[in-house]
């Protein structure tokens, strides 16, 4: 056995505990109210600080919200998205195979069925966002168009990896599946027990030939 530890576990500071208090804190009161609803001030109370205290962590709202929406991304874009930096996400993901980052994303999809207060979140604000004057506006249409982007290339990869390229364009089925997701997530959200998301964004990429559960694709599924 060897003499020598490993490194320590980073251990997070007071300062960093609070930050994720008041981060998870304005998430849930985001999800449930909205951001225009939402003052500084009940994120403070929600979070156990006065509102002096939570401006020595956040400048203001504008801010808190930009880092909310960096969080999710940062737990969720980089095994999906290798390469690619999407808005506030602080570093590119690792390479991995077609097929097996499909997967991924399906297992992602299932995974928000446990987090109802981050779907009703990004539901929420990314229809408010829709106002070229929400301070998440911006944020939302570079999201929305590297997506659409990278989801192209990455089902084009998954069919040449599947051999069933040709089966549907990738860039129709890109838009398509970001707008399934997006209607699925209301639906659930309205009727949890009716749905379930992960089972039917499977059955779609199937129609383009691609079986997620395999982490490749099912060549000769019709469309």
């Amino acid at each position: 056995m060897s003499d020598h530890a490993g490194p320590a576990p980073h251990r997070p500071s007071k300062g960093e505990r609070t930050r994720a208090r008041i981060i998870d804190s304005a998430s849930e009161l985001f999800a449930r109210s909205g951001f225009h609803a939402v003052s500084l001030r009940d994120i403070a109370a929600r979070a156990g600080l006065t509102h002096a205290g939570l401006l020595h962590h956040f400048p203001g709202k504008d801010a808190l919200l930009m880092e909310v929406l960096r969080r999710r991304d940062r737990l969720d874009a980089h095994a999906v998205f290798p390469g690619v930096v999407l808005p506030g996400a602080p570093e590119a993901a690792p390479e991995a195979a077609p097929g097996q980052r499909l997967r991924l994303l399906v297992r992602l999809i299932g995974r928000n069925s446990e987090t109802p207060g981050l779907v009703a979140l990004y539901a929420k604000l990314s229809a408010e966002a829709t106002d070229p004057e929400h301070p998440a506006h911006s944020y939302f249409k570079e999201r929305y168009r590297i997506l659409r982007a990278e989801l192209t290339v990455l089902i084009a990869a998954a069919q040449a990896e599947a051999g069933s390229a040709g089966q549907g364009d990738p860039a129709a089925a890109a838009t398509q599946l970001l707008a399934l997701m997006d209607g699925l997530q209301t639906q659930w959200l309205l009727e949890p027990e009716s749905l379930s998301m992960e089972e039917l964004v499977r059955d779609f990429l199937r129609r383009f030939g691609l079986d997620p559960d395999s982490g490749a694709g099912a060549p000769g599924v019709s469309s």
